[in-house]
């Protein structure tokens, strides 16, 4: 069982987690604009991590008896200064994703729902890979400055990134 304003903050959720989809696929035809490729995928495979992730959501409310609801989202930021200011925006964005799942955590514990403090530690270790995820590459990417060999072969590496959902999932 699933209280009102849980499910009502874990519906929240699911738009937060496609709205970061979106964002993310923003970020990928910046990356393409620029024919950086592997930054571009770097950001796909992050968008379908976040679809992925919204709909574990909407599983699990539905799962508590919940009902889940569907809302619209702003237009995401399209336009960068640099790969440098993505990466930097995306960090910020997952830290804001962290707060969030904090929030839910929180909430779930006050109202001793065990299920969903099981189902949010999931989130809350894949939140911490999130963001040094982003703080590896940030520094990376300060590292080499301007230096088009270095972005090049970082660029070789994201291209490889692929998204498997965990086993069981």
């Amino acid at each position: 069982m699933i209280s009102e304003n849980l499910a009502k903050e874990f519906n929240l959720q699911v738009k937060y987690e496609f709205a970061s989809a979106n964002y993310y696929l923003a970020m990928a035809a910046y990356c393409k604009d620029l024919d950086l490729d592997g930054f571009a995928n770097f950001f796909i495979v992050q968008a379908e991590e976040e679809r992925f992730h919204a709909m574990k959501f909407f599983n699990f409310i539905s799962e508590l008896g919940g009902r889940t609801l569907v809302y619209g989202f702003e237009d995401p930021k399209n336009d960068f200064a640099s790969v440098l200011e993505v990466f930097t925006d995306a960090l910020k964005h997952e830290e804001f994703v962290t707060s969030r799942i904090n929030h839910l955590m929180d909430l779930a514990v006050q109202e001793k729902n065990y299920a969903c403090v099981s189902f949010l530690n999931w989130f809350i270790d894949e939140q911490v890979e999130e963001e040094a995820t982003m703080t590896g590459i940030i520094n990376k990417l300060k590292r080499i400055g301007e230096n088009d060999h270095a972005i090049y072969m970082l660029d070789s590496e994201l291209a490889q990134r692929t998204f498997t959902p965990p086993a069981g999932e």
